[in-house]
């Protein structure tokens, strides 16, 4: 066997059946990426003999021979960037990077035809991140990166610092390391909804050769705790055990086995007996809160924190502002609809996992996949009675989230495994595991009556929300509390109440999901106020606009006013402005015979949870006169490390080439509560920009005392202190303070209180085929109001991916789960990614406003984006046909089946 690889002689033989991808990251091409093992993806994307193929599916015997280039093989062998290597990072055509070395590799052997057709050239590739129009303008030669200069980064389109690594395939993602004497776990999942385990063996699974253990309920600890991840624990029920003797979903992990090989432990899981005693199982949430419906959770509720276990309701939420009844009675027109949304899974390329092992100190050591390295330490520590310095959590760069990963879902298993065999245990899922055994958006359902006067005022709004958690309650009531928030706290009226619950079913669990519930609330609000404009012959954006919050308002819940958030930089009005020009300006025209509408929709969103979320960072002056960054937030696509290593720049007067970061590891700041709730330029950047300052004071400071000239008289610039005898080079400067034992370094800590909220609006102009109901999108219209813009080219692929994504929630996804509640689409070929052929372009507006609570005047602009794409979708949808459709996502034969009963039935008279 000889495959030569980037110029390179293999000749070990593959095992029998091992994919090519399998193969070359067994020999340390880790630039071939791991995403679906199906051929659906591309991120494995290599070229044989110059052909580009899916190496997930290409057998590695079939390389014997041949010449076999990855994405690290891409460059000339003295380092020069291959041209498309170059265009991607002009264009930065990539946001987390996972897939992006198949997009390298799928790009860079396209033909000047296939060039011309990239909806067919890309369609064996996907990504989850950036909506598609940078990896176009990637392809197409455009070039958006800026050069550095010095105290001139913040509000420029600078580069990711990780840029060259993504290209080049040497970017480190959670298992792009070798770790020798690794062992491999598998689970062992459940075939049923509910029973509880009466017997389990495993002496034939422990015979299997290479298997080190197997691990069941009997092996875990008692304690119950929630997968969720937040700074306060409390805020989750109690609900999970590491290993439970009782299952609740199909899919359930239900042992572990841990081997020389994944094959030897697929083996040992084939090999296990467990007899089930089966129970009753409920799979629909009206169904879960009727007397006599089977208990999913029978747990004490003050222990638990759950609120009604016998009704499994986990969380709700009552309030009541004025009289909605006399709100209604008040109104000239009232309309009263319910609307439904469904499972949508996070899809991020990188799975879930995680390595890990005990280092030279019998430190535990966990390398993870995850958007929480440090509530995910707090929990270990917690769950196995070790204290924090005893515990070390680290993420490389993470392969998507999405608020997918602000959840523990394998460390816990992985930690017991090393706690008890002393070796390192590595646990990766695959990609049926990411649909049956990690989380998914919650699905809704929302009743909505709101009521208006004749001129336009809104009098009441009333809202019942019913919240699917699913088996377990992770997420559960933050996102039934917060779903009800903002989304009532928007428009200005009287009356106003809800009744909503988060429950408990035997059905897959749903977890944190960009939005965090808004987008499923405002789907249903943003479509009832556009009917009920429609009912008082008004225009719904105007109706709109009449009724938003105005600045300087309370923001008002039926929850009651939260005191720490404020609206801190108004620009709701703006994006109402960027709808109405759409609107003014004339579109494309529709094939003939298709029917054109026109729709919008608004939202508005906190930057940061309640409760507080924690960021500490630490800047650095280091002996070269470079600088040193310290920030716990993980890298998924976000941007974050750009924007911090941006404000550092700016506050220390240097160029953003001469900051190094250090991230998303235990060791390196105090705490960072992690990357999500659109926290990680506004709280976490917000630290770094305090400790930016402290050291840009601590080095004038000193460079006054040890030059002894007047403090006033000194500035950084140029990689120096400039002061009135000339300048002291910060190399200089490093040496004398280290000869007096002073520590260049300076913290900054931010507690995430008070916060802000961010502001959107979405504009789509679509035309519809009656005869297949085909939705085709004419033009895709956004508007953001993200404060000032630390990176407009970065914020604007943030819109545009969060666009991209909303478009696939709205149109195709979803998870569906046949009778038994087993999931039914548990590969990517069998549920509908949004493909490049799929997302329009979006033309992304930025207001003009500037924060007084973010750092330099900045807002979030990370989940935002998501929440007003399928409300406006479904009214621009129903402006086109007179349908108003109440249940997502807006399918070709749902569309179709309305529009046919539609034409076999009359419709009623419009009101006057």
């Amino acid at each position: 066997m000889r495959i030569e690889v980037n110029g390179r002689c293999h000749e070990q033989e593959p095992r029998p059946g091992q994919c090519l991808r399998t193969y070359l990251r067994e020999h340390g091409w880790f630039g071939v990426k791991k995403g679906c093992d199906a051929g659906d993806c591309g991120a494995c994307t290599v070229h044989v003999d110059g052909e580009p193929v899916h190496s997930c599916l290409y057998p590695a015997f079939r390389a014997d021979g041949r010449t076999v280039t990855t994405v690290e093989g891409l460059a000339s062998p003295d380092g020069e960037l291959h041209p498309v290597q170059r265009k991607f990072l002009d264009a930065q055509g990539f946001q987390c990077g996972f897939c992006t070395a198949g997009f390298l590799m799928t790009t860079a052997a396209l033909t000047d035809d296939q060039l011309a057709d990239l909806p067919r050239a890309f369609k064996g590739n996907l990504c989850r991140c950036t909506g598609y129009r940078a990896i176009e303008d990637a392809v197409r030669g455009v070039r958006h990166v800026e050069e550095p200069s010095a105290g001139e980064s913040v509000g420029r389109n600078l580069p990711a610092p990780a840029g060259p690594q993504v290209v080049t395939g040497t970017a480190r993602y959670t298992f792009d390391v070798d770790v020798p004497g690794l062992l491999h776990m598998k689970l062992l999942r459940s075939p049923h909804a509910h029973a509880r385990i009466t017997s389990i063996d495993t002496s034939a699974a422990l015979r299997v050769p290479g298997v080190h253990a197997v691990f069941t309920h009997h092996d875990a600890p008692e304690r119950h705790y929630s997968t969720a991840r937040h700074e306060h624990p409390e805020e989750d029920p109690a609900d999970t055990r590491l290993l439970d003797d009782t299952v609740r979903h199909i899919g359930q992990r239900v042992a572990a086995v841990v081997a020389d090989s994944e094959a030897a432990a697929e083996e040992g899981c084939r090999r296990i007996t467990v007899v089930y005693d089966i129970a009753p199982a409920v799979l629909d949430p009206e169904e879960a809160m009727r007397p006599g419906a089977p208990v999913v959770h029978d747990k004490d509720p003050s222990a638990a924190r759950i609120s009604r276990p016998q009704a499994n309701v986990v969380g709700e939420a009552h309030g009541e502002i004025g009289d909605v009844e006399a709100g209604f009675a008040e109104a000239d027109a009232v309309h009263e609809e319910t609307f439904r949304t469904q499972r949508v899974q996070h899809a991020s390329l990188e799975t879930h996992g995680a390595v890990a092992w005990l280092d030279e100190d019998g430190r535990l050591t966990v390398r993870t996949s995850s958007q929480t390295p440090f509530l995910t330490r707090r929990a270990l520590c917690a769950l196995f009675d070790l204290p924090s310095e005893r515990v070390r959590v680290v993420a490389g760069r993470v392969g998507g989230g999405f608020g997918g990963k602000q959840e523990m879902l394998v460390e816990d298993i992985v930690a017991l495994a090393v706690l008890r065999l002393g070796r390192p245990v590595k646990l990766e899922y695959t990609r049926a595991e990411q649909f049956h055994g990690a989380t998914t958006r919650h699905p809704f359902t929302v009743r909505v009556k709101a009521g208006a006067r004749r001129d336009g005022t809104l009098t009441a709004l009333q809202l019942r929300v019913v919240s699917n958690t699913g088996a377990y309650g992770n997420h559960g009531p933050a996102v039934m509390f917060h779903s009800v928030g903002e989304s009532t706290a928007m428009y200005r009226a009287p009356h106003k109440k809800v009744d909503a619950y988060s429950v408990y079913t035997h059905t897959v669990p749903a977890g944190a999901f960009r939005g965090y519930g808004l987008g499923q609330v405002l789907f249903a609000v943003e479509s009832a106020l556009d009917e009920l404009a429609r009912q008082l012959c008004l225009d719904p954006v105007d109706f709109k606009a009449r009724n938003i919050i105005g600045p300087g308002e309370p923001m008002l819940t039926p929850g009651g006013h939260e005191e720490d958030l404020h609206i801190a930089s108004y620009g709701f009005d703006q994006c109402v402005a960027v709808v109405r020009r759409a609107q003014a300006e004339p579109g494309e025209p529709p094939p003939d015979g298709w029917l054109v509408g026109e729709g919008a929709a608004l939202a508005m969103i906190a930057t940061g949870p309640p409760g507080g979320h924690i960021a500490d960072a630490r800047a650095a002056l280091l002996a070269d006169g470079g600088f040193g960054l310290a920030v716990g937030t993980a890298e998924f696509g976000n941007g974050t490390t750009t924007v911090h290593r941006q404000i550092a720049a700016g506050e220390l007067a240097t160029t953003v080439d001469r900051i190094t970061v250090r991230q998303s590891d235990t060791d390196v700041v105090r705490h960072d509560t992690g990357a999500f709730a659109s926290t990680g330029t506004v709280v976490a950047g917000k630290a770094t920009l305090r400790a930016a300052r402290a050291l840009a004071d601590l080095l004038l400071d000193f460079a006054a005392a040890h030059l002894r000239v007047a403090r006033a008289d000194c500035r950084l610039a140029d990689e120096a202190v400039l002061h009135p005898g000339g300048r002291l080079p910060l190399k200089e400067l490093y040496a004398a303070a280290r000869a007096v034992g002073i520590e260049c370094a300076a913290d900054g800590h931010f507690g995430g209180t008070p916060r802000s909220v961010a502001f959107n609006s979405q504009w789509f102009r679509v035309a519809v085929d009656p005869g297949t109901g085909e939705i085709r999108i004419l033009r895709s219209v956004h508007a953001a109001d993200a404060g000032r813009v630390m990176n407009p080219m970065q914020c604007r692929g943030q819109v545009e991916g969060g666009v991209a994504q909303a478009l696939g929630a709205t149109l195709f996804e979803n998870v569906r789960l046949d009778a038994r509640g087993e999931v039914e689409t548990a590969a990517f070929r069998r549920y509908r990614l949004p493909q490049y052929a799929d997302i329009p372009r979006t033309e992304v507006h930025f207001t003009e406003t500037t924060d007084a609570i973010g750092p330099l005047g900045a807002k979030s602009m990370s989940e935002s984006p998501f929440n007003p794409v399928a409300p406006a979708l479904a009214n621009a949808l129903r402006d086109a046909t007179g349908i108003r459709f109440t249940e997502l996502p807006l399918t070709r034969d749902r569309v179709w089946r309305a529009l046919d009963a539609s034409r076999r039935t009359p419709r009623p008279p419009v009101s006057p």
